[in-house]
């Protein structure tokens, strides 16, 4: 029996990926930015809000379907934009996307990718969209905007939250680069992960297809150092409004956290908004999602989607989210996890053993239908 077979809950799925993954790629995994506060907010507060059961209901028959953008999915999940998957399992955003296409649910690529858009939009039959993160050269943003339209993804989400980096510290610590950079402590840790380091030599090491690719860039360093450089601190709503006119699909702003400029999106032609801290991986100190989500609802009165991440590893979590307000769930690190713990079965078990539990949480709480769920269901301490 495969390890991840044993795995009932995502944090058994994290304590696999922790004892077969080198420490500096499960810290790039699992970390978070500065002392990490907000990271450990995430939980704090998804944890705060309790759930309140409304019975007798009859729940003999329950669903999970929602509809985004005009398209019914299995499940209120969705597995969000992360960034070189493959340092967790070779082929990483290709296995992610196949396992959502199985599941039902969309599967969101990012820019910074250890795949090409063209071999993503062919993985699997299930329905792709594509995260941009802006650049200083626009018309490569642009491009991609454009290519991502060509390949027929459904959704574009902009990334808001990222004007520069965020401060790394457990991979500053660990010297974690791409391409790898090795000394003897870091060769000797990995010399205790065989199964990983096996498939780096027989796969190669990744790097970031997308932005090589975008950059007509061959040396990975030279890459990583664009990257760095290339993030665009000028993003403002008149540049989301041109980008909106770009795009032929539903748009997404992804990584919003202040209600307040709610009206500036609509205002732009926005179709959906993403509240997020980017996994506490940005802003250290910056509020959960989770807090600032019903304060998103009141501003949006129904003229927004609503998507949110950042902290979610339960189906309980989600179902939290979904009774707040939220249309459907992004998660991250779970799926990655769960890659790193064997690939795309073990992906294709975690999003089962999620979709399990929030199947028990809806029959628990009285909720025959994700519609059911409502803000009498929760409450905050």
């Amino acid at each position: 029996m495969a390890r991840y077979e044993k795995a009932h809950c995502i944090e058994d799925f994290r304590r696999i990926a922790q004892s077969s993954l080198p420490k500096m790629v499960f810290d790039f995994i699992d970390g978070g930015s500065g002392m990490e506060a907000t990271l450990r907010e995430n939980r704090a507060a998804l944890d705060r809000v309790k759930l309140v059961a409304s019975a007798p209901v009859n729940v003999a028959t329950r669903d999970q379907s929602v509809t985004l953008f005009g398209q019914t999915y299995a499940m209120p999940l969705i597995i969000g934009p992360t960034g070189l998957v493959s340092v967790a399992w070779p082929q990483g955003e290709l296995v992610l996307a196949r396992a959502a296409g199985k599941a039902g649910i969309p599967y969101v690529m990012s820019t910074a990718a250890s795949a090409t858009m063209e071999d993503v939009a062919r993985a699997g039959d299930g329905r792709k969209w594509f995260q941009l993160y802006a650049f200083r050269d626009r018309e490569i943003s642009k491009a991609m905007v454009r290519k991502a339209a060509s390949l027929d993804f459904e959704v574009i989400e902009i990334a808001v939250d990222n004007p520069i980096p965020g401060t790394r510290l457990r991979d500053s610590r660990n010297g974690f680069s791409i391409p790898f950079k090795w000394t003897p402590g870091k060769l000797w840790n990995v010399a205790t992960r065989p199964g990983w380091l096996w498939r780096m030599m027989r796969n190669g090491a990744p790097k970031m297809e997308l932005l090589s690719e975008a950059f007509g860039l061959q040396e990975a360093p030279t890459i990583a150092a664009v990257l760095q450089k290339q993030l665009d601190p000028g993003v403002d709503w008149d540049y989301i409004r041109e980008l909106r006119d770009l795009w032929p699909r539903a748009f997404v702003v992804k990584g919003m956290l202040d209600p307040s400029h709610v009206e500036a999106a609509v205002a732009s032609g926005v179709d959906g908004v993403v509240i997020s801290n980017h996994g506490g991986r940005q802003l250290d100190g910056a509020a959960s999602s989770i807090e600032m989500l019903p304060e998103f609802v009141a501003a949006a009165a129904g003229r927004l989607t609503m998507l949110i991440d950042s902290g979610f590893r339960t189906g309980t979590d989600i179902v939290k989210a979904l009774a707040l307000g939220a249309h459907s769930v992004q998660v991250g690190r779970p799926t990655l996890f769960a890659a790193a713990s064997g690939g795309q079965p073990a992906v294709e078990r975690a999003l089962a053993v999620l979709r399990n539990e929030i199947d028990i949480a809806q029959a628990l709480l009285g909720a025959a239908a994700i519609s059911d769920l409502n803000p009498s269901h929760v409450r905050f301490r």
